[in-house]
């Protein structure tokens, strides 16, 4: 089995989540958590959402915006196996993200 780090993305443009109306939050929770359910036996961490991002650099510490709203860490027998777990993912087919991107875990090279 390999990892894989999947990252929910934010819009361009993000979104206050206070501004989702109630039926949309709770018909989306109600499907992410099935789609949890339904593939609980793969997730090795079930991750969750991020907040604000700073940026620590060489010329110091600043705020930076980028699109990564979440996070969840799966196991699948190819990059393409992990990613069709994420075909029509509550995410985006019934939030406002935009996609879920989906990177193998690579060994820590010299570390066998």
């Amino acid at each position: 089995m390999k990892t894989f780090l999947a990252l929910y993305m934010g819009s361009e443009t993000p979104v206050d989540p206070s501004s989702l109306d109630q039926s949309t939050i709770d018909r989306g929770m109600t499907a992410w958590s099935r789609w949890m359910a339904d593939h609980a036996a793969a997730v090795v961490d079930h991750g969750g959402p991020l907040g604000k991002t700073k940026k620590t650099a060489a010329g110091g510490v600043s705020d930076l915006r980028n699109r990564v709203a979440g996070y969840v860490i799966v196991q699948a027998e190819s990059h393409e196996a992990a990613a069709a777990m994420f075909e029509d993912h509550p995410h985006f087919a019934i939030f406002p993200g935009e996609s879920v991107e989906i990177m193998e875990r690579l060994p820590i090279p010299g570390q066998g």
